[in-house]
C-alpha cells in the first residue's frame, strides 16, 4: 500500500482465520478500488480507518465470532481489520489499522481482522502523529469525537497492490 506523501506499508493477509475477508481484500486490490481512497479516520490509540471513497458496494459476510465465525486474529497493534455500519455483514471497502493493544477488548468478536502490517509501521506513526499535530479533524461533536477528519484534511491511498 502506497500513501501519498508518506511511503509503503506492506500487509501480510490471513487467509486461514479470515478466508472471505481475505479474499475480498486482495480482489478490491487486484481491481484497482482501493487504490485512490483515503484514510478518513484516526483514534488516537485505537484505530486508523482508510479505504473511503472507493466505488465498489459490494459487501461481505462478517468473519467474527458474534458473528457465529471462528476467526482467531486478535486486534493487537499493526492489525489490519474491515469496518463495518451496525450491520454485521456489511463490510465493503473501508478497513481500519489497530493502533495499540488498549484497543482489543472493544474489537475483537465484533469485527474481521484478515492480516497484520508487517512493514511501514513507522509510515502509520507519522500519519498519525502528523494528524495529531495538525488537527483536522471534522468540525461537528460527532465526527469530531470519532476522530473523523475534515475531508481536505484525508490521507491519500494511492495505491494498493498485491504481491507473490
Amino acid at each position: 500500500m502506497t500513501i501519498k506523501n508518506y511511503g509503503q506499508i506492506t500487509i501480510e493477509l490471513d487467509y486461514k482465520n479470515a478466508p472471505i475477508t481475505a479474499k475480498h481484500f486482495e480482489k478490491l486490490a487486484k481491481e484497482g478500488l482501493l487504490d485512490g481512497t483515503d484514510f478518513i479516520r484516526m483514534q488516537e490509540g485505537f484505530v486508523l480507518q482508510g479505504g473511503a471513497n472507493s466505488k465498489s458496494t459490494e459487501t461481505i459476510k462478517g468473519e467474527f465470532s458474534s458473528n457465529g465465525v471462528n476467526n482467531k486474529i486478535e486486534h493487537k497493534t499493526g492489525v489490519i481489520s474491515m469496518a463495518r455500519s451496525s450491520d454485521p455483514n456489511s463490510a465493503s471497502t473501508q478497513f481500519f489499522i489497530v493502533l495499540s493493544d488498549d484497543a482489543q477488548p472493544s474489537l475483537d468478536g465484533n469485527y474481521a481482522a484478515f492480516g497484520r502490517i508487517t512493514e511501514g509501521w513507522d509510515v502509520i506513526e507519522k500519519i498519525c502523529s502528523d494528524i495529531k499535530a495538525n488537527g483536522g479533524f471534522s468540525n461537528d461533536y460527532y465526527g469530531a469525537a470519532m476522530g473523523f477528519l475534515s475531508e481536505e484534511n484525508y490521507i491519500k491511498i494511492e495505491s494498493v497492490k498485491m504481491v507473490d
